[in-house]
């Protein structure tokens, strides 16, 4: 019996498990090592202390399932124990302790993990849903009631939920989970919730947004469905009404390009003949630079109801660009193309300006191009360019018809190209910098990177220049590649991480299946933070080039570096899309900014695009930002960064890190 006392002794004395032994007056006649630990008291003055005093709280009669905190003094902290006691004889209890800290913190974990998810739905609009299929119940989460106006715990299965679901939308739901049940591949779907209001009693419709998958058992039979439902009511509401604006230019109320190129393209697919102008107003940013851009505005618009006037159906006049329009002429000789092409340039010449100057006039320069079946609508919008370039370079105010000699005149413009070549080589190409500005605080958060042409010729050539010559080349590749280069390079001299540059990539650039390689051979090799580096992509290209773009974003963003839409809302050309480009912000197009603090219209787009940006998780940064009004105003919109004259001007690369490098008494500055 001894041998076996002494092997149970050695048996406790190695356990993990607290046991001790008290007396009437909880006083411990015998404890064990790892008690000792629990109590945190060394094992050589456990015994004889009072047990109640080491550990209040201790239970001084027979239970089980106790659980006491440990005071402090305990060498590992505060952590949960829990107690059981049992007499083992008249005048003795036995102990029994366990340490469950562990098993207690991951228990008040997964609570608080429980209450901020719900926190989480609450605030997000998101519920979540299970759907046992064989015993057709299912589980809806309390917020997901709340969103659908019913009680939480209420009980309600597959077919009570389908019943509030808009009748239009029911066999789409059916249809989608049917599928998903076969082929056990993920779904998503988006429906209408219709039910009364709690106060009036009327009917309202919510919009919700559903993702989900369904799990199968080994026979491959669908057991179970869960999923996630975002209320995205005001967001659907948001959309709708910008989609009625998207293939509408904001300023002037007339068609954007999109509209144009789409009805040209449908002039050509069904056979019809006519013919298509491009009329530019001529030194237009005249107006803009001396009487500033609200004059401007309302003289653009004048200038697009003037045109419009002249115009009958099905003719379709809208603005291209900043101070650039289309007429596509559907059954129109080319002869007709003429005749209305010179009415309106003899519309724009009598329009009297008002606010402008005493004798001041705008006229306009007119390419016509005759277009058939069959015919590219690229093409007959290049020949119409092409006539457009003659009558400015034979002097402004007249309308010119393309001929094939107009390829000829194309040759000339090739100087350009060979300029940009030779500065590409010889070091005559510049970079310069322009501010984008937290406006709250002045904060300059970034730089966008400018490229300019500085090799000393004559006549001077800027960006509006050279950039779109080069862009009708594959020039236009190797600038882009320069550009990010020096872009890199700079980064890595200058290692501080709140200089962070945005490079502009051109619509050809994004068609080039190889560059996005090499922008991450160039990062990687460099080793610079990807998110020190943004890379800003136009509406115009992305559109035109929706699917490059997105496999340019799509590996660009998984490296970390930031991808921003330029000019967005120029027509909302691009808004239907964002769902499908992964960028990262969007830059607001300043044609929304310029009268942002003069104009509720403005006011009002600019809010709908913040709110569509922070719904789906971008930054929001505002262009053309001229003056202090503009700021407060986009303050109280809750848009956060600006670029602009008023913010800063751009200004040599060299001479903005000369500055953030040494402050006024030689100490380094990183702001400004």
């Amino acid at each position: 019996m001894s041998g076996n006392s002494a092997l149970y002794r050695e048996v406790l004395d190695r356990a993990n498990v607290g046991f001790g032994v008290t007396d009437p007056r909880g006083i411990l006649r015998w404890a064990n090592p790892a008690l000792a630990v629990l109590l945190g008291v060394p094992v050589e003055q456990v015994v004889g202390r009072s047990l109640p005093a080491l550990l209040p709280g201790t239970p001084e009669r027979p239970r089980s399932g106790l659980t006491l905190l440990t005071p402090s003094t305990c060498a590992q902290g505060h952590r949960w124990l829990e107690v059981s006691c049992r007499r083992i004889s008249p005048d003795e209890m036995l102990y029994q302790m366990v340490d469950v800290s562990a098993w207690r913190d991951r228990e008040l974990e997964a609570t608080h993990e429980a209450d901020a998810l719900r926190r989480a739905q609450v605030l997000g609009r998101m519920g979540t849903w299970e759907w046992h299929i064989a015993e057709d119940r299912v589980v809806w989460s309390d917020t997901l009631l709340e969103m659908w106006g019913m009680p939480k715990d209420s009980e309600l299965d597959f077919v009570g939920y389908i019943a509030m679901v808009h009748p239009d939308d029911r066999a789409m739901i059916q249809s989608v989970l049917e599928e998903a049940m076969r082929t056990a591949a993920g779904f998503s779907f988006t429906h209408r919730m219709v039910r009364p209001d709690e106060g009036t009693g009327e009917v309202v419709e919510r919009v919700f947004e559903c993702f989900g998958e369904v799990v199968h058992d080994d026979e491959g039979v669908p057991v179970r469905a869960m999923g996630t439902a975002h209320d995205i009511t005001t967001a659907r509401r948001v959309h709708d009404e910008l989609l009625l604006m998207a293939e509408q230019d904001p300023l002037t109320g007339l068609s954007n390009r999109r509209a144009i190129t789409r009805e040209l393209e449908r002039q050509l697919a069904t056979g019809g003949d006519g013919a298509l102008l491009l009329l530019d107003l001529d030194n237009f940013k005249d107006v803009n630079d001396l009487r500033g851009h609200a004059v401007g505005d309302r003289l653009m618009r004048s200038l697009a109801t003037a045109l419009r006037s002249r115009l009958d159906d099905p003719q379709l006049i809208g603005r291209i660009g900043g101070d650039e329009f289309a007429v596509v002429l559907p059954g129109l000789s080319q002869t007709e193309a003429e005749v209305v092409a010179n009415g309106l340039r003899d519309a724009v010449a009598a329009l009297p300006l008002v606010g402008v100057a005493p004798n001041a006039r705008i006229t306009i320069s007119t390419g016509v191009a005759a277009y058939t079946a069959g015919d590219a609508w690229e093409m007959v919008l290049a020949n119409a360019d092409l006539a457009l370039y003659a009558s400015k370079a034979a002097g402004r105010n007249r309308v010119t018809v393309y001929e094939p000699g107009h390829y000829a005149d194309t040759v000339k413009r090739v100087s350009v190209n060979d300029r940009l070549r030779t500065a590409l080589d010889s070091g005559g190409l510049a970079l310069h910098a322009m501010p984008m500005v937290q406006l709250i605080s002045g904060k300059v958060l970034g730089h966008e990177i400018l490229l300019r042409l500085e090799d000393g010729q004559e006549p001077y050539l800027g960006p509006a220049e050279f950039l779109p010559e080069a862009e009708r080349s594959n020039l236009v590749h190797d600038i882009d590649r320069w550009v990010l280069s020096k872009a890199i390079d700079t980064l890595v001299e200058h290692p501080d991480p709140d200089l962070k540059f945005n490079v502009n990539v051109s619509g050809r650039t994004l068609e080039d299946e190889e560059f996005a390689g090499f922008v991450l051979d160039r990062l990687a090799g460099a080793g610079v933070a990807p998110g020190r580096l943004g890379l800003e992509i136009t509406e115009t290209a992305a559109v035109t080039n929706l699917d490059a773009a997105r496999s340019l974003a799509l590996k660009l963003r998984g490296f970390g570096c930031r991808i921003t839409l330029d000019d967005f809302g120029s027509g909302f050309g691009s808004f239907i899309h964002l769902k499908h480009l992964p960028i990262t912000g969007i830059k607001i197009d300043g044609e929304f900014v310029r009268g942002i603090d003069e104009h509720s219209t403005d006011a009002v787009l600019v809010s709908g695009i913040v709110e569509i940006a922070r719904g789906l998780g971008l930054s929001a940064v505002a262009e053309w930002v001229e003056r202090p009004t503009q700021v407060e105003a986009l303050i109280r919109l809750g848009v956060r960064v600006g670029q602009g004259f008023h913010l800063g001007k751009p200004r040599p690369l060299a001479e903005v890190l000369a500055e953030r490098t040494l402050g006024p008494n030689g100490a380094l500055n990183s702001t400004r």
